[in-house]
């Protein structure tokens, strides 16, 4: 099982390389983070958006390009469109958003043209290392499902569920968080934790261990849900943190970055192939783990 984002660079270098079709290409933390996972043997690019811009940037960090392809597309939609077709065709195994609004982005992944979309429900999810932790958080949906119904967390769940089995993780433990540990009628995100709980128990919702309603601190900590009272298979234990909606997911997401200063990747789940999402303001380094997250996917 793969508990630290270092092994999981290692563990891509063995799967890669890979081809990226970078959407909106001229950012500086994706160029540093697309030459150095060429570098380390993950992944090639095919790089498309405003070449005069990419090419400023690759020579003001002393980046070569000569190891990839350029296409010039200055028109963010269109080079979301180009990414799309690039990975449709085989020609990429993976696309990745650049300086371009997400919404932009995944409108080109999720139109019928693309080939991409499938039944499933995408979901992102965002892979968290903290310091004080021995294990990575999986943490859903702080990118794309702004208020999921109970049958959307269930997929959602799911599509974190194949994140963590690409890590080594078979039988991750998923919190359904809430801001209470019990069901309470005027609170529908506890009423929906306790819907996947018996789901699970049921064996409607598989390969995961899932319990809920539980607040943050008695999914993540022993101690913390010892001093509740709160003892079931998942307090304290938990890996995936399925949160109620977008707002708590962001918030989660960007605080371990700006607060915990905490290592991330970020990659969307159920469409035919991974989607190396990140936002525009994460570091080089969230960047280049999204892509060896979405390597490890890939190969899968």
């Amino acid at each position: 099982m793969i508990n630290r984002f270092e092994n999981i660079l290692q563990a891509a270098r063995l799967k890669g390389p890979k081809t990226i079709a970078v959407a909106a290409a001229q950012d500086e933390e994706v160029l540093l983070a697309v030459h150095k996972a060429h570098e380390l043997g993950l992944a090639e690019a095919i790089l498309i958006g405003h070449e005069d811009q990419i090419r400023k940037i690759a020579a003001a960090n002393q980046l070569s390009l000569r190891h990839f392809t350029v296409i010039d597309q200055p028109d963010h939609r269109a080079a979301c469109q180009k990414a799309v077709e690039l990975v449709a065709s085989g020609t990429a195994q993976l696309v990745m958003k650049g300086l371009v609004d997400t919404a932009v982005f995944l409108q080109a992944v999720l139109a019928k043209e693309s080939g991409l979309k499938t039944e499933k429900v995408l979901s992102h999810v965002a892979v968290a290392g903290i310091d004080g932790f021995d294990r990575l958080f999986y943490i859903t949906d702080a990118a794309m499902n702004i208020a999921p119904d109970l049958q959307t967390k269930k997929q959602m769940i799911e599509n974190a569920v194949q994140v963590a089995r690409a890590l080594g993780h078979e039988q991750p433990k998923v919190a359904c968080i809430c801001a209470i540990e019990k069901t309470n009628a005027r609170m529908q995100a506890t009423i929906e934790a306790a819907a996947l709980a018996q789901m699970n128990a049921s064996g409607e919702l598989s390969g995961c261990t899932v319990d809920g309603p539980l607040a943050l601190d008695n999914a993540i900590s022993v101690e913390a849900a010892r001093h509740k009272g709160i003892d079931g298979p998942v307090a304290g234990q938990a890996d995936i943190l399925l949160m109620p909606d977008i707002e708590a997911g962001n918030i989660l997401y960007k605080s371990i970055v700006f607060f915990a200063r905490g290592n991330m990747a970020g990659i969307v789940v159920g469409a035919k192939i991974p989607v190396i999402l990140t936002s525009r303001a994460d570091s080089e380094i969230a960047k280049l783990n999204s892509i060896a997250l979405g390597v490890l996917l890939a190969s899968r």
